[in-house]
This record gives C-alpha cells, structure tokens and sequence, in this order.
C-alpha cells in the first residue's frame, strides 16, 4: 500500500520544476530515510521548526509529514521551486507547512529573526556558512540541524561562537555512507551584525 512519504517520493521525483536528481527507485532512501534519521532530534526540540533553502522539500517536508502537529516553514529563494513545493504540501494535504519565498539572509532581518526553536538544513552550504545562515532565525534555547558528509568541527565552533551559539555534537547517521549531522545550539540573541549582507557568508566566509 502507497504511504504518504512514497506519495512525497513521487511528486518530487515526476514534479514538472526539477527538484531533484536522485532516481524515484533511490528517493525513499535518499531523501525519506535521510531526514528521518533526524526524527528524535526533532521530537526534542519545540517551536516552529524552518527549513532553510528547502529545494526538493527536505528534510523540512519529510518532517512535517511525520510531525502533523509541528508547524514547518519551507523557506525557499527560488521561484519556480517554492511554487512547486506549495503545491506538493497542499497535494499531500500538509496544512502545518508554509512556504516562504526568501532568501535566509533576508527573513532573518524581517519576521524570522529569533523566531525558531528548531532550523534544519540540508545542501544549502558547508556546514560553517550554513551555521552563519541559520543561526540567526532561532530563538535563543533552538537548535540548528545540519545534514552534512565531513565536517570541519573547528570552524563550524568558531562561527556558531561568533552567531550567538556552540556546537553541541556531530554524530555519524548509523547505516548511512557519510553522513553526520551537526547539532549547533543557540544561546543568545544574535548579535546585531548578522546576518551580513546577501551573499556574504558564503564570499567571505567568517572561519
């Protein structure tokens, strides 16, 4: 029987916008089974939980599925793609998901300052400038979640310093090639510095 995440799989995969690269016959594998590694990580923070740069909906989508009763924003700076995403949610009837067209930088100046107890992300940039990127939509006492390969823990400690938090632990995902996924804590407000101009954390990275 047809589940609502190989509903997801589906869409993704034969949605009209490419979203993805990864062969319908890998996506419950690659993009499910990848964000739910993150489930009980998830289940220990509260909030609103934002997805930063979401693209194929993942993890932010996968995780709304799974979690009905946490309202997710989908935060996406293409177009074409947070058109396809809000109409991927309202197929599968995800009515705890918003999509939001806008760069992290630019939320996070506006309405997302602050506001999150849980930002995840996955490919949007090295773990360092995505620790930069994110940090500043979380509230003070959020996490931020990265889905990561290697991880450079020096630089990702000196950048979440410098954005008002610490990394907390990198753990490699069990029976997945590769894959950490990096916990960065945030215990203050962000510094009024951040986030830089668009486009600056990833030119002039700060570690």
């Amino acid at each position: 029987m047809t589940d609502i995440f190989d509903t997801f799989c589906d869409l993704v995969c034969g949605s009209a916008t490419r979203l993805t690269a990864v062969p319908r016959a890998d996506a419950r594998s690659r993009h499910v089974d990848d964000a739910l590694a993150a489930l009980e990580w998830v289940d220990e923070s509260d909030g609103d939980i934002v997805d930063v740069g979401s693209g194929t909906g993942v993890p932010g989508l996968v995780l709304a599925l799974a979690r009905p009763a946490r309202h997710v924003d989908l935060l996406e700076a293409s177009l074409r793609k947070a058109t396809a995403l809000a109409d991927i949610a309202a197929t599968l009837g995800a009515a705890n998901v918003a999509v939001i067209r806008a760069r992290a930088e630019d939320h996070a100046r506006g309405d997302g300052r602050d506001r999150y107890g849980l930002a995840v992300c996955r490919a949007l940039a090295p773990p360092p400038v995505a620790t930069e990127l994110c940090l500043p939509l979380l509230r003070p006492g959020g996490r931020l979640l990265i889905w990561a390969g290697s991880v450079e823990e020096s630089r990702v400690r000196a950048v979440a310093e410098a954005v008002g938090g610490a990394l907390e632990r990198v753990v490699a995902v069990a029976g997945a090639e590769r894959r950490t996924l990096v916990a960065v804590s945030k215990l203050a407000a962000t510094p009024a510095r951040f986030p830089r101009r668009t486009g600056m954390a990833a030119k002039r990275p700060l570690a």
